[in-house]
């Protein structure tokens, strides 16, 4: 079992180390390819298909961003989390590289996620997913208990 280390900057930036496996997670924020998670969000990703780059990177800055890198250093996934890092966040835009699928590696990022927000001890934090269920219970997440008292304020409406 590899172990998640955490060591950020005041800015709450860092490297995620996850020991001997051949992938890294890092919150560093400089080493996201903008024009790759575009790419993959406004291309492949069912939720934000047609996103323009300009919305991706404002949702960047606003967030806090974990890339994850292959053992030649290019990215291969990303999540994107949206915190107050206070009582709140919501994991959102995770998207894993089709070439990099299948070795754990949503599990692996959700998990880096869950840790990295750990110490905030936040009342909660929320996500939506159509298809990966199973993935985020893997890491903690459950189905909301009571979704009634949820509501949304939508630009569809």
């Amino acid at each position: 079992m590899t172990s998640t280390t955490r060591s950020e900057d005041e800015n709450g930036n860092g490297n995620l180390d996850q020991g001997a496996d051949r992938y890294e997670i890092d919150t560093d924020p400089d080493r996201i390819d903008v024009g790759l998670v575009h790419h993959w969000l406004s291309t492949d990703a069912f939720w934000a298909l047609g996103r323009s780059r300009d919305l991706v990177e404002r949702s960047m800055r606003g967030s806090l961003n974990f890339g994850v890198y292959g053992p030649d250093g290019a990215q291969v996934a990303y999540a994107r989390v949206v915190t107050d890092r206070a009582t709140f966040a919501w994991l959102c835009d995770v998207y894993v590289d089709p070439a990099h699928r299948g070795q754990g590696l949503g599990v692996r990022l959700a998990t880096a996620v869950r840790d990295h927000l750990a110490p905030y001890e936040l009342k909660r934090t929320l996500l939506a997913t159509l298809d990966a269920h199973e993935l985020y219970a893997k890491v903690g997440f459950a189905p909301v208990a009571d979704p009634t008292m949820l509501m949304v304020l939508s630009a569809e409406q």
